[in-house]
């Protein structure tokens, strides 16, 4: 066979990975485990085949030895590879544990064979001048095999979570700094200055052979540190690896200089390594001043994006669009391969490039979702430009080369100007998604007052401190400029909004902001606007001295929506197209690995109402999970909103510390419990105000079945919770939650909705109806007119079975759940509620409709 051939069948296989790639980051909300899919689709799919692939070939090449003939080996290694890559992922899917474990073993397999060959072929060898490439590619094999070993062992459920978080730091250190990184930075000797057409710098092998102990230190440090449990441990060991991957590529700056890169295959290359070297500039700094191992995890994860979708992916696109050249057969193919690969360079370098950078700067979540479209969408479009630049290399393969230079690309002026539009999109996709919330910046001039200006400035610092403002009185003559230096010493994201319309963005622990007020002319209030925060205590005085004694403060608030308008709801129909939640129970996952994003969403709550939720999932109650006693949860929370949130399983019984802290926005954490005990359990977010969290939408249930649960007909989940209404589309209205006086009571997340779209049942069926009240402040007494229950199960235990007994409400307090259940002996319509008849007048009411039974069969 061909290299040629070879090459574009083996190739093939990286283009499979990469578009299953694309098409799960589309689908990724509807997609268990998504991040992990695509984490692994990337490093372990893609990227794994063509170190497999590329690795062996440049090692033939380095070592002048002829490669196999029939390649029979090494198909057999891919083709193995593949397939316990292909088990690793579906097993982590379906919740297959032995399907990852073989998997796992299969790939690790791989990786030691690959490594042992690797070194037998160096070792046989005359001495070579890149013989420290292959070194480079032996030990990251080498660390693959470590890295799938620790990846097999944390599929092990029953590891303890403190255990497993340490395991996935040391997993993906050594493998994506290891496997992926090794090979690149050893690689980079000799395939950078061919992409560049430039004779090797000076120094590029002797800076290779000299870094690679550094660059396995600190490897090692790393791991170590995970180990341990230890930030400082593992600041050092990403200090000692950014140093010696400095060490490294250092000469070749020479290289650049005497060369820039001008195509596509050279500029992915040069962005990727650029990336490469912020992510572990910033891990520096984030590890070593990290105060606790759980914080450390926090600021880990904020690597995932500059490391994968900025190193790794284009690097790996850059590397494939060269080597496709390479091996097209001829240079005629090989320039005309080229030329389809160029297409849009200069732009999809600026958009991928300016739109990740988006992506992890702080910006509003709007910004944030629009940049990472516009960077998969740049990515995207490699994948049709290499099939076109493998058909244009086959069409060209027989066409006689011509001697001189390669056609020149366009010119600069034109290259600058296709790469001025690309970041032109990306500005304006900024530009839209802040104008969409402007808020979240604090955008707005500062307004001046009706009072004469005395030209001076009045400047003051404010602390924040926990729930409060340190100094919460500023007194300032009148007419003087008020700006303020807000430091945000607390644990929480925070604003300060006056009552003239100033405000600062919201700032994370830490962070600075500055606030110019304008003119003062009378007195004002201060706040932050973070929902609950003003009502715990966040507010702030601001004293015009010698103002006017008539002078009127200028305050408006948001009106709330009022009762009538609640009202004219609860009496009205959904709109046409409602579809109600999904009320019945499906069985028990096998899987309990579960990505719950926080997101902020407008939903309708009633008829003709709506506010803007803080949800896990999207949804609100969030996704329920279930599952039996034994089994072993794994929740990765991803906060995707503007302010910090956090999550409490009420099903796990462990120290609250790391698991259920705050986390701020772009940050993720894993939750970890075994289910110990049977129950309804409420999960809700723990931030402080609870119960505005809770009230706007953060809870959800999870279903840990006793183990004596009885077969029945059917199962159906109702969730009572309350709403305290703000503005229109607006958030809750923290002050009526501390009335706990509510606006709405509901089911399920919406008024009356099963009033519309009845549950149903048919007469003899057995029927098993959970409840759990998430409050925050009411609970329930749930009834079922006409229907009387001969089972009551609440809070672990049985309250009441078949027998003579009966019962007619299930009695559960804020936090409590239970299940009842009841056969209909007649078809008809069965109205459930809340038996606080007040509650279920603010909907807390649905309805059962009861049909003939089914024919015998």
């Amino acid at each position: 066979m061909t290299r040629s051939r070879w090459h574009i069948r083996v190739g093939a296989i990286v283009f499979a990975w990469l578009t299953a790639l694309v098409v799960v980051a589309l689908l990724h909300h509807s997609i268990p485990i998504s991040a992990w899919l695509l984490v692994h689709l990337l490093g372990l799919g893609a990227a794994g085949n063509a170190i497999l692939i590329w690795s062996r070939h440049f090692t033939d090449a380095l070592l002048r030895r002829p490669p196999d003939s029939s390649r029979a080996g090494q198909a057999w290694r891919i083709a193995v590879f593949n397939a316990g890559a292909v088990a690793v992922i579906a097993g982590m899917v379906a919740g297959v544990r032995p399907a990852v474990a073989v998997g796992g073993a299969a790939v690790a397999g791989v990786a030691g064979v690959h490594t042992v060959t690797l070194a037998a072929q160096l070792r046989r060898a005359l001495p070579s001048r890149f013989g420290d490439t292959v070194r480079y590619y032996i030990a990251a094999a080498a660390l693959l095999v470590t890295g799938a070993g620790l990846g097999v062992t944390m599929a092990d459920t029953h590891l303890p979570g403190a255990v497993h978080e340490r395991m996935i730091f040391a997993h993906a250190a050594v493998n994506v700094f290891g496997f992926i990184g090794l090979t690149v930075l050893g690689t980079l000797v000799t395939l950078w200055p061919t992409m560049l057409r430039t004779r090797m710098a000076d120094g590029v092998e002797a800076a290779a052979r000299r870094g690679l102990p550094g660059l396995l230190g600190g490897l090692g440090l790393a791991a170590s540190a995970a180990a341990l449990g230890s930030a400082p441990l593992a600041g050092a060991g990403a200090l000692c690896y950014l140093l010696a991957a400095g060490y490294v590529l250092w000469p070749h700056l020479d290289e650049v200089r005497r060369k820039p890169p001008v195509t596509f295959a050279a500029g992915s290359v040069l962005c990727g390594v650029v990336w490469l070297l912020g992510s572990l500039g910033y891990a520096v700094i984030a590890f070593a001043t990290a105060p606790s191992w759980p914080a450390l995890l926090d600021r880990a994860g904020a690597l995932t994006v500059p490391v994968l979708a900025g190193f790794l992916v284009q690097v790996l696109l850059g590397s494939l669009s060269y080597l496709t050249t390479v091996v097209a057969g001829g240079r005629a193919a090989a320039i005309a391969a080229g030329t389809a690969l160029e297409r849009g360079a200069p732009w999809r370098l600026t958009v991928a490039n300016s739109g990740l950078l988006l992506c992890v700067v702080p910006t509003p979540s709007l910004v944030r979702v629009a940049a990472s479209v516009l960077v998969l969408t740049a990515y995207a479009v490699f994948l049709p430009l290499l099939v076109r630049a493998v058909r244009q290399a086959h069409k060209h393969r027989d066409t006689p080369s011509t001697p001189g230079l390669p056609p020149a690309g366009p010119p600069l002026r034109q290259r600058i100007g296709v790469a001025a539009a690309g970041l032109g999109v990306v500005v304006l996709t900024g530009a839209a998604g802040v104008a969409a919330d402007p808020a979240a910046l604090g955008i707005g001039e500062p307004p001046t007052a009706a009072v004469t200006a005395t030209g001076h400035t009045t400047e003051v610092e404010v602390r924040i401190d926990g729930m409060r403002y340190l100094p919460d009185t500023i007194e300032v003559p009148a007419g003087d400029r008020l700006v303020i230096t807000l430091r945000n010493t607390g644990s929480d994201r925070h604003d300060l909004v006056l009552a003239n319309g100033a405000r600062t963005a919201r700032i994370a622990p830490g962070e600075t902001a500055v606030l110019d007020a304008g003119v003062i002319g009378g007195d004002l209030d201060g706040w932050c606007s973070v929902a609950g925060h003003r009502q715990m205590g966040m507010t702030l005085k601001v004293k015009a001295v010698g103002a006017a004694p008539d002078a009127p403060p200028d305050h408006q608030d948001t009106e709330s929506i009022t009762s009538d308008a609640v009202a004219r709801s609860l009496a009205a129909s959904p709109p046409a197209g409602f579809t109600p939640r999904d009320a019945a129970l499906g069985a028990a996952s096998p899987d309990h690995r579960v990505t719950l994003t926080v997101t902020e969403t407008e939903k309708a709550v009633a008829p003709g109402i709506t506010q803007r939720l803080w949800t896990f999932g999207g949804s609100a109650p969030g996704p329920t999970l279930r599952g039996k006693i034994g089994d072993v949860f794994e929740i990765t929370l991803v906060n995707d909103g503007t302010i910090g949130h956090s999550i409490d399983f009420h099903a796990g019984a462990l120290a609250p510390d790391a698991p259920m802290r705050t986390i701020q926005p772009g940050e993720r954490l894993v939750y970890r419990f075994t289910a110990t005990r049977a129950g309804v359990w409420l999960y809700h977010c723990a931030t402080t105000p609870m119960s505005v969290h809770i009230a706007n939408g953060m809870f959800g249930a999870v279903i840990i079945e006793p183990p004596d649960l009885a077969p029945v007909d059917r199962e159906y989940l109702l969730v009572q919770s309350e709403f305290y209404l703000g503005p229109p589309g607006g958030e809750v209205d923290a002050a009526k939650v501390a009335t706990g006086d509510p606006d709405l009571v509901v089911f399920n997340g919406y008024a009356n909705q099963y009033d519309h779209a009845p549950l149903t049942a048919a007469v003899g069926e057995r029927v098993r109806i959970w409840v759990l009240a998430a409050g925050p402040n009411r609970g329930t007494s749930f009834h079922v007119v006409g229907g009387v229950f001969d089972t009551v199960w609440a809070e672990g235990d049985y309250r009441l079975r078949p027998g003579s007994g009966g019962a007619q409400t299930l009695g559960l307090s804020a936090a409590q759940g239970g299940f009842v259940e009841l056969t209909f002996n007649e078809a008809g319509h069965y109205p459930f509620v809340t038996h606080v008849m007040s509650d279920a007048e603010r909907g807390a009411h649905g309805m059962i409709a009861v049909g003939p039974a089914a024919p015998a069969a």
